[in-house]
């Protein structure tokens, strides 16, 4: 099932194929979406991009750190080595902590 934005887009890419000018667009999606309709400016954002004749729906990548999925795999790279550390390694922590 598409997101309510990502729905939004197809709607939109649809009206401005047919033609639509920016403000009967945005007026259509408003009446449809109340609240939950994106804003004034991500509406002219994605009416631009199509009527240049972008044809996907997906936003662009963003910057940043790519997230990491927690996977079975990942997870074990990370326990293999903590779980072979030995605790007491340094003569100094048997000190602090005896």
């Amino acid at each position: 099932m598409l997101s309510v934005q990502m729905e939004q887009r197809v709607n939109l890419k649809f009206l401005v194929k047919l033609g639509k000018t920016f403000t009967e667009v945005y007026a259509m999606l408003k009446e449809v979406y109340g609240n939950e309709c994106l804003s004034r400016t991500q509406i002219f954002v994605w009416f631009k991009r199509f009527k240049e004749g972008h044809e996907t729906t997906e936003g662009d990548p963003r910057p940043g750190r790519p997230s990491t999925p927690n996977t079975d795999k990942n997870i074990e790279k990370i326990n293999k080595p903590i779980c072979g550390l030995q605790v007491n390694q340094s003569p100094y922590l048997s000190l602090v902590y005896p």
